[in-house]
């Protein structure tokens, strides 16, 4: 499969045109509208420091459909303890940071470079971008991030400096989202964490079809506050 060099143009090639591993398009930029457009194709970018931009659209896609979230016996009980402070569009800025400079101090890489930071805190000033944060003693325990369009969340990153922070995060992202009528949470690519916590495969072409119904519903273009999760 050949992989496309996009231009100046707001396109994208149709998704059953990316390589085996998802690889679908090079260039372009991370304007607000190209960003906005890829994630209702069914496309993300994702690529290294030093790359061209990358747009991926794998198959199968990893999907948490929000009644399926599996909160195990030592989550429920941190849940219950009440250990974090959680709040929602608090500090986005710290938590796409925080994804980037753990990833750093673990020596795995981030694909989370300065240009990628600053393209999604210009989502999260416009109301598309969101962020949950986790708290112990004022200082920031865990987040994650992602992106809101209709009834879909599109899951970005996570990060964790406290056990189980990122996954009460993620626990209480499902219940909001389950309060306002979401449907699931594009999680990308696999991964045994998201697994673990009920996140399953399912072929691109599912993954498409129930996007395209998730975008029938307005988009809420508002910052987002936690609901009480007991």
């Amino acid at each position: 499969m050949p992989v496309y060099l996009l231009s100046d143009q707001l396109i994208f090639p149709p998704v059953h045109m990316a390589t085996e591993d998802g690889l679908l398009a090079v260039g372009g930029d991370l304007s607000v509208d190209r960003l906005l457009l890829a994630y209702r194709s069914g496309i993300f970018p994702w690529y290294a420091e030093g790359d061209p931009i990358l747009w991926w659209s794998p198959d199968p896609r990893l999907v948490l459909f929000l009644d399926e979230l599996n909160i195990s016996r030592s989550l429920k009980k941190t849940l219950r303890q009440g250990v974090f402070q959680i709040t929602m569009d608090a500090a986005f800025e710290q938590v796409i940071s925080a994804c980037a400079n753990t990833r750093l101090e673990n020596g795995t890489g981030t694909w989370i470079t300065e240009e990628m930071k600053n393209a999604y805190c210009r989502l999260h000033e416009l109301g598309y971008a969101h962020s949950v944060e986790a708290w112990r003693d004022g200082q920031l325990a865990g987040g994650l991030y992602g992106v809101s369009l209709g009834s879909a969340f599109f899951g970005e990153s996570m990060f964790s400096k406290a056990t189980n922070a990122s996954k009460v995060c993620l626990a209480h992202l499902v219940q909001y989202l389950q309060t306002h009528g979401f449907a699931f949470i594009d999680c990308q690519v696999a991964t045994d964490h998201l697994q673990r916590m009920g996140a399953r495969n399912i072929p691109r072409t599912e993954f498409i079809s129930q996007l395209f119904q998730s975008l029938r519903y307005p988009t809420l273009l508002r910052a987002w506050v936690n609901p009480d999760l007991s």
